[in-house]
């Protein structure tokens, strides 16, 4: 099952069309293919799969369920926290 975790986009990249993305402090590259030209602003809230950026997320909505994955993430360990969140790229229902 694939859970795509909100993350915050904090550099953009129009020359190579990628945007940087903190996801709960992990800092990652994340492609603005699937998106509008213009429609990923830095600040806004995004919800990624496998590598791109497919859609927006309304920033109370994300906030929201950062409080879950926390929440979560408090009963991992410290190793078991950082593969949950780089995982997050890698979901294997690729094709769905």
């Amino acid at each position: 099952m694939c859970l795509s975790i909100p993350s915050k986009v904090v550099k953009i990249d129009t020359q190579r069309n990628v945007a940087t993305v903190d996801t709960m402090g992990i800092m990652r590259e994340a492609g603005l293919d699937l998106m509008q030209e213009g429609d990923v602003k830095i600040g806004d809230f995004v919800l990624l799969h496998i590598g791109f950026i497919m859609n927006k997320i309304d920033e109370d909505d994300a906030m929201e369920s950062l409080k879950v994955y926390k929440e979560i993430l408090e009963k991992l360990d410290e190793e078991d926290r950082k593969q949950m969140i780089i995982d997050d790229d890698n979901c294997e229902n690729r094709g769905a």
